[in-house]
């Protein structure tokens, strides 16, 4: 596939992706009980309620690099509306990486099954070819998304996670390095870029293996 094919199937594969993720963050917590997302407004699918420029340029560089990672505007949140703040924090920030698996299943899953002959008889090959295509850039992205956004690197959603199991000074010391954590990796990318890539590659082909069968 060519950069310029890859780029045009991904453009709504992006939008959507980056969509879903963040209004799962503000529907999860405003269904536990906080009106700021709804108040702010992102409860809604409108893209331009979501993305962020320099993240969605992120994302559309590593597409073409034949992963995917980025990240959208952040949803405002205010955990003092929960009944369990710090429980409520971590079903929030581990909302938008489920919802990106869920696309990815929904991505990944008709090509298990094209795997195993179910086709469907009315496509032409070239047709096949362009569903075939288009539905493996959407199991990429999303996992890559997923598993790009459960580092456990602030503010990422994986952070929220780690933070959870924190107590005393450990707590304190890990909140600090939340306004540094984009540098950190950047850091990480920029001194560490090729086994990251590594690894984030052999975890794509694992997910990309467990769902479709090959």
């Amino acid at each position: 596939m060519t950069d310029l094919y890859i780029l045009i199937m991904s453009i709504p594969l992006i939008l959507l992706s980056l969509v879903v993720h963040e209004f799962a963050h503000g529907m999860v917590s405003y269904r536990l009980g906080d009106p700021t997302p709804k108040l702010t407004g992102r409860l809604t699918l409108n893209p331009l309620a979501h993305l962020d420029p320099f993240g969605t340029l992120m994302l559309i560089i590593s597409i073409l690099k034949g992963f995917g990672f980025g990240w959208a505007k952040p949803v405002l949140i205010d955990p003092r509306y929960y009944k369990n703040p710090l429980k409520g924090s971590v079903l929030v920030a581990l909302a938008g990486p489920a919802a990106n698996i869920g696309l990815a299943f929904c991505f990944g899953l008709p090509l298990r099954f094209f795997n195993q002959g179910w086709w469907p008889l009315a496509l032409t090959p070239k047709l096949a070819s362009l569903l075939i295509d288009f539905l493996y850039i959407g199991l990429l992205l999303n996992l890559g998304l997923a598993f790009f956004n459960l580092l456990p690197i602030p503010p990422l959603d994986g952070s929220r996670l780690v933070r959870y199991f924190l107590r005393g000074q450990a707590v304190l010391l890990y909140d600090r390095l939340e306004p540094y954590g984009f540098l950190l990796l950047f850091a990480l990318l920029f001194f560490f870029g090729d086994a990251f890539n590594r690894f984030f590659s052999f975890v794509l082909s694992f997910g990309v293996s467990l769902i479709t069968g090959f």
